[in-house]
């Protein structure tokens, strides 16, 4: 699997980090897949405000030039009423009020991209998040049990919704480069070599955050298995699911101590860092600004000269201002670009990950009804990294319309054998067929759609009780009838009919208004749940453990009557459930042991025997 595979080492070398920076192109696509029109919008309004500062200086130039001029003319007026009278401030007067609307315009403009940046970014985290929900809905079971796909996938998550700084970081260089650009075009004009100067004073300083920046990157992605750590023992010390147990153990002490324990040792890592950036970066800018004011002496020597007017002073020194800070902006920026970009990959390399269960070319549909059934044919399956295999040399068959209970010790393999029928996972030896054909030819969407399965430790959704039943088939969610319905068969109905809102009542504790079950209530919403699904083949495993006795025989009373037509897979270790099941096939070390009713295996004194014994002397 390429899940299983081992994560690449951090990148160190400066080929490597900037080898990131093939991520960009990629990620502005999913900044226009999120919303093309504010894209455009933002890179317009951005184009406009790159070209206003230069412009704003250029006419600062052309102000001073117009007053030295003025205040140079021989019959000048006295007083200002005298300047305003004569014909002579035309010109000044539109360089100023043209300034002024610069300014203006400069203002509303910042707002306007502040605004549109900042619904592309919500754009960009709702349509990144979805799109990494719908490719993790496409990948394999196995993976989500890989603890490495464990760690890529808590990557990917941060870095779908905490990307929208690299989005204003990009969109902020682009709209840089053209100002540096107008800037630079403007120096050039006077002095080439000043654009020389200004490049090599801001290389140290590019150095040393690129350095930084990498190292960072190196030690959050080192550290994914610890931050999940911390987020878990966050989570776990105080949550709902867990109060109960870290009140009555007392275990807040030592879940405080673990997570200040793995916060102390993030905090003494990041400190190192942060302080080797001060230090090396106040060193390395001290050096740049040798630079910097070496092409300022050269601009208070030309204008000491004669070569420049107060004018070009005020344009050239307020230019290469301007052009360092942005300079120097750029090139930090742009070291933090392809440290970001680093974090990218965690992103991008998550959607590569590809199932390897996938529908067959032109696969069969489901058959609708079953007419042979389900043949295990030699099947073995060992879970990834294991070295013990789960089931091994299985062989039986599941006959249409049969209702056929699996018993057996804890790992004997009853619940692999439900994840290999579902196909969840594939055997790595033998096959299992349906009506003859393997049954990775048909349809692998029609293949699930078609079996309602509970497993025992089936999810407590925090939502309504309606919803919590219509997950079961969800695209007939708005069909209370038929949740209405599932809910009779399953006796969840009792359940709902004492809730305050009954079906539109919020179930757990998570959300304001919640109504928490007991176990066995929840249990019966997710029995509800198959009956709701409407499936060809039903799939209990452990349906009733939280169930008391009563319930336990209404259920399965009910159970009887429901699934008879069906096929279907019944997983419990009360014996006195599983007598009502057509066949009884006992698990033993991932193998059949033995097979037959609940009379004949009694008769076989057996381990199936053995076991009913030492459970009935329990209620005697």
């Amino acid at each position: 699997m390429v899940s299983s595979a081992r994560l690449p080492p951090a990148p160190a070398s400066f080929r490597a980090r900037f080898s990131a920076l093939r991520n960009l192109w990629p990620f502005l696509m999913l900044v226009w897949q999120a919303s093309r029109a504010l894209m455009l919008i933002s890179m317009v309004l951005r184009l406009i405000r790159a070209v206003l500062p230069v412009a704003a200086l250029w006419i600062g130039k052309l102000i001073i030039d117009e007053v030295v001029r003025l205040s140079a003319l021989p019959n000048r007026p006295a007083d200002l009423w005298g300047w305003w009278n004569s014909d002579a401030l035309g010109l000044l007067i539109a360089y100023v009020l043209a300034e002024f609307a610069l300014a203006i315009l400069s203002d509303v403009l910042g707002r306007v991209v502040g605004l549109v940046d900042t619904l592309l970014s919500d754009r960009l985290t709702m349509s990144s998040s979805i799109r990494l929900m719908e490719h993790a809905a496409t990948l394999d079971l196995e993976d989500f049990e890989d603890a490495e796909f464990q760690d890529k996938l808590e990557r990917a998550r941060r870095q779908a919704s905490g990307r929208m700084t690299l989005m204003g970081l990009l969109f902020t260089q682009m709209q840089n480069l053209v100002t540096v650009a107008t800037f630079a075009a403007g120096l050039v004009i006077f002095n080439p070599w000043l654009i020389l100067l200004l490049a090599l004073a801001l290389i140290p300083a590019f150095i040393g955050e690129a350095h930084f920046n990498a190292q960072t990157y190196s030690l959050d992605f080192g550290r994914t298995p610890e931050r999940r750590e911390l987020d878990y023992v966050r989570q776990t010390a105080a949550s709902v699911e867990s109060a109960k147990e870290v009140k009555i153990f007392g275990l807040n002490g030592f879940l405080t101590d673990r997570y200040r324990e793995l916060s102390e040792s993030f905090y003494t890592a990041s400190r190192k860092i942060a302080q080797q950036r001060a230090i090396w970066g106040g060193v390395l800018t001290a050096l740049g600004t040798l630079g910097y004011y070496a092409a300022y002496a050269w601009i208070i020597a030309s204008t000491l000269a004669g070569q420049l007017s107060l004018g070009d002073l005020t344009f050239l020194s307020g230019s290469f201002l301007r052009l360092r800070g942005l300079l120097e902006g750029l090139l930090t920026s742009f070291s933090s670009t392809a440290a970001q970009a680093l974090y990218l990959d965690d992103l991008f390399s998550f959607f590569e990950v590809q199932p390897e269960i996938l529908s067959a070319p032109d696969a069969l549909a489901f058959p609708n009804p079953i007419r042979q059934g389900f043949v295990f044919e030699n099947v073995g399956f060992r879970y990834p990294g294991a070295e013990r295999w789960a089931v091994r040399g299985l062989n039986f068959t599941l006959h249409a319309g049969e209702t056929l209970a699996l018993v057996g010790e804890n790992g004997a393999g009853k619940t692999t054998l439900v994840k290999l029928l579902a196909r969840l996972y594939d055997p790595d030896e033998g096959r299992i067929t349906l009506d003859g054909q393997d049954l990775r030819q048909y349809d692998l969407d029609g293949l699930r759609g078609a079996m309602g399965v509970i497993f025992q430790d089936f999810m407590r959704y925090n939502l309504s009780a309606a919803d919590n039943i219509a997950v079961g088939r969800i695209e007939e969610r708005d069909n209370r009838p038929r949740i209405v319905d599932a809910a009779r068969r399953s006796l969840a109905d009792q359940v709902i009919d004492g809730l305050p809102k009954q079906y539109d009542q919020m179930i757990g504790k998570r959300f304001r208004n919640g109504v928490e079950l007991s176990g066995g209530e929840w249990q019966k919403l997710a029995i509800a749940r198959a009956y709701m699904r409407g499936a060809e083949v039903l799939i209990l495993d452990e349906p009733t453990a939280a169930l008391d006795a009563r319930s336990e025989f209404e259920v399965f009373q009910r159970f009887k009557e429901l699934s008879a037509g069906k096929t279907a897979i019944l997983i419990s270790h009360r014996f006195s459930s599983v007598r009502m099941a057509d066949r009884i096939l006992v698990l033993a070390d991932g193998r059949v042991e033995s097979s037959g009713t609940h009379a004949e295996l009694l008769a076989q004194s057996g381990r199936y025997a053995e076991l009913f014994e030492l459970q009935a002397a329990g209620y005697r």
